[in-house]
């Protein structure tokens, strides 16, 4: 994959043999951050799981204590007093049946996390082909299918993320932007490995963290000492 100068040149500053400590890391991913727009600084976590086994699945939700700089369209499915409840707590979408073909036909994705009413799942699952590849399909163990929709969204607007395991068994998530202050950067990167690690799967035997790595949206990756962050 060709890459520009201004990669180039952000590249020059990471030693490629040397596994960082967090806050060394961090430091050098806000340094290497050169684009003209304030990148999304990332963790790419590379597992030892076998994703497909069902008892080496890892799928949860935190808060990340200062959010991801992002601002969040969320799409709420549901009826009666609970779509009242979703309007009133800031939703930005909220509806039920009518959605599907808009959603089906239209290919409308304006939005970038979906909640769900229990009741309302019958009628989401006939969306599963189109939001499950993209991650948004609602789930219990994300908090994205519960009755307590006001929670739901203000957990998501404060800045909850998601985090799962891809089909190589690595999850990727946000963890902030490049104009955030390295604090900021550190405690949320710690709230996710602290979540990660109490997340390892119980039937898993062998290493669970390969390798851990920070990036921005356009810049290299910065590799961390793994050992250091299990200790």
């Amino acid at each position: 994959m060709k890459r520009g100068k201004r990669y180039a040149e952000a590249a020059k500053n990471v030693d490629r043999s040397v596994q960082y400590e967090a806050a060394d890391a961090i430091a050098l991913v806000k340094k290497t951050a050169v684009a003209k727009f304030d990148e999304t600084i990332e963790a790419h976590i590379r597992t030892g799981c076998d994703g497909r086994h069902a008892d080496q699945q890892i799928r949860g939700a935190v808060v990340l204590p200062h959010g991801t700089g992002k601002v969040v369209r969320i799409l709420v499915f549901a009826k009666g007093a609970k779509a009242d409840e979703a309007e009133a707590a800031g939703a930005n979408y909220v509806g039920a049946e009518e959605l599907i073909p808009k959603i089906q036909n239209e290919g409308w994705l304006d939005f970038d996390v979906v909640v769900a009413t229990p009741d309302m799942m019958g009628v989401v699952g006939r969306l599963g082909r189109i939001l499950g590849p993209k991650g948004l399909m609602p789930n219990p163990k994300a908090g994205t299918v519960t009755m307590d929709i006001t929670k739901a969204i203000n957990d998501i607007k404060a800045g909850k993320i998601e985090y799962r395991l891809d089909k190589t068994n690595i999850i990727h998530v946000p963890i902030g932007k490049a104009s955030f202050t390295e604090d900021k950067l550190a405690d949320n990167f710690q709230t996710l490995m602290d979540a990660i690690i109490k997340a390892r799967p119980s039937a898993l035997k062998g290493t669970f963290l390969k390798s851990v790595t920070l990036t921005s949206t356009m810049g290299p990756g910065v590799k961390l000492n793994v050992a250091k962050l299990l200790s």
